[in-house]
């Protein structure tokens, strides 16, 4: 019976993961064979993770491939056999901060040199501009700026988090919460 319920458990976590991820605009499969390979204790090859979770060679190799991309898995040769083999970060901190920077690098990045681009383009035309445009082109800086500064923000918190490392997260959290309580 309790072997029921860890493989219940198992596959509730690998379906809510995949769930979580999918309303973050992550592929649903990629996330789920990322929490399969997580709860792994051995590394699994390409065939183990089409079989487990039902999904095509293709999808899985695709998948597969975009998780080495971001790093959180990696490929592991075992000698004598040709198949290659993945398994997952398993320090959770370490998972964190890949999610992180991978999201900044693909997501933040190119929305962050957008807003200077689009600054840019407006501090080119603002002197020309008169009445409802030059008002207009105004609010449209400010909010560029606003968005901007809340970028450099997240930022830098993201870089005091891994700078503080595991161990010095948990003081700073508990500060936080001080101030917010």
């Amino acid at each position: 019976m309790e072997e029921q319920h860890v493989e219940a458990s198992r596959l509730l976590f690998i379906r809510r993961w995949g769930e979580m991820a999918a309303s973050w605009g992550i592929s649903r499969t990629m996330a789920e064979i990322h929490a399969l390979l997580y709860l792994t204790a051995e590394p699994l090859c390409t065939d183990d993770v089409m079989e487990q979770l039902s999904v095509s060679r293709g999808s899985a190799s695709t998948n597969l491939r975009e998780l080495v991309n971001w790093g959180l898995i990696h490929r592991v040769h075992r000698r004598g056999d040709r198949k290659e083999y993945f398994e997952a970060e398993k320090d959770v901190w370490q998972m964190f901060e890949t999610i992180v920077r991978e999201r900044r690098r693909r997501e933040v990045q190119p929305i962050v040199e957008t807003i200077e681009r689009c600054q840019s383009m407006i501090d080119d035309e603002t002197s020309g501009l008169r009445g409802q445009a030059r008002i207009d082109a105004d609010a449209y800086r400010k909010r560029f700026t606003d968005i901007l500064e809340f970028c450099e923000t997240m930022n830098s918190l993201f870089n005091l988090m891994t700078k503080a490392g595991r161990g010095g997260l948990s003081p700073v959290a508990k500060a936080l919460a001080r101030l917010a309580g």
